[in-house]
């Protein structure tokens, strides 16, 4: 039985990849962020049935003494803890090159000192910036057009640097926009879900007009049990449905959704700076297809219609939604 560290495993996508491994009869040893209220993120709202099969820890991946006194015995690495929020980068980006770039190469030294088999360092689509073509391949440069892309694009040049010096058994899954149950209301899709659910006609949104290739979560976490499994060391591979979607385009899909029918207002606060906004993210997943065998189930419109159905759902069961403040636009 293999013993796998996830690292990220009380945020959005790191919960649903932790359900499935235990499903998967996986040992796992979950790093959460370490907070006084001993609070374990979306890992305490996950069944008490799958939580007690679970090793969980409380740290930071900041701190290279716990990671390595944690890795040792696990033979895989799921990384994905990591600050995320775009908006925030710009405020305070030391702490997104302390925790993307420094947390991954203690993440990296660890498994390489303690010969771990295996490790999925997660990237991000935003590494590409303003596309050159599309859709975008594996081979296309890279443009870090924010502190939270130049962060991320740090991190993966640190876990390809290992695997050709050190031939540390790295690879990089990069997903396009992943959404779901659990998503963050900082992402688009429960922003929007969210303002609705809070009875607002009004909704106060960025750039209207960019589009983004949107993937369930289901798909997603498919993505990463594939890899598992899979011995492709010094690959990058994409996770993307290959269709793209612009934000407008998304409000009309959940308003016809929820019956409701909403105004848009543009908010100055959630607008990029011109030149970090990128335009158009659409994934080529030829390589993830080839590879890993994936092919996500839910795609094009239709696909994206269901997904939407579903995380409607969701946010609109009254336990789900307390653990939201829609009210508040936290960058």
């Amino acid at each position: 039985m293999k013993k796998i560290f996830l690292t990220g495993a009380d945020g959005f996508i790191g919960s649903h990849i932790l359900e499935k491994l235990v499903r998967k009869k996986y040992k796992v040893k979950a790093l959460v962020y370490y907070n006084s209220f001993n609070n374990h993120g979306w890992i305490d709202k996950i069944d008490n049935e799958i939580k007690k099969k679970v090793e969980i820890i409380s740290g930071d991946v900041r701190d290279a003494k716990i990671l390595r006194d944690n890795i040792k015995g696990c033979d895989r690495i799921i990384h994905l803890a990591a600050l995320i929020g775009i908006p925030y980068s710009y405020h305070s980006p030391k702490s997104y090159v302390d925790t993307n770039v420094q947390g991954t190469l203690n993440v990296l030294q660890a498994a390489q000192d303690l010969n771990v088999k295996k490790i999925i360092h997660t990237s991000t689509s935003e590494v590409y910036g303003t596309p050159k073509y599309l859709p975008i391949d594996e081979n296309h440069p890279i443009n870090g057009q924010s502190p939270y892309a130049a962060s991320k694009i740090g991190a993966d040049q640190l876990a390809l640097s290992f695997y050709q010096s050190f031939g540390t058994p790295v690879s990089i899954l990069r997903p396009f926009n992943t959404y779901g149950p659990r998503q963050s209301a900082r992402a688009i899709i429960p922003t929007i879900i969210l303002q609705i659910l809070s009875g607002k006609k009004k909704i106060k949104l960025g750039n209207l007009y960019s589009t983004r290739d949107l993937t369930f979560i289901d798909d997603t976490v498919e993505g990463f049990l594939k890899m598992i499994k899979k011995n492709v060391a010094g690959e990058i591979v994409n996770l993307g449905t290959g269709y793209d979607i612009s934000i407008f385009e998304l409000v009309k899909i959940i308003s016809k959704e929820m019956s409701v029918k909403v105004e848009i207002i543009s908010d100055k606060k959630r607008i990029r700076p011109k030149n970090s906004e990128i335009d158009k993210l659409k994934a080529n997943n030829k390589k993830a297809k080839k590879i890993l065998g994936w092919k996500p189930k839910l795609v094009n419109r239709s696909g994206l219609i269901k997904g939407i159905s579903k995380t409607i759902h969701w946010f609109s069961k009254k336990d789900n939604l307390k653990n939201y403040k829609p009210e508040i636009y936290n960058i």
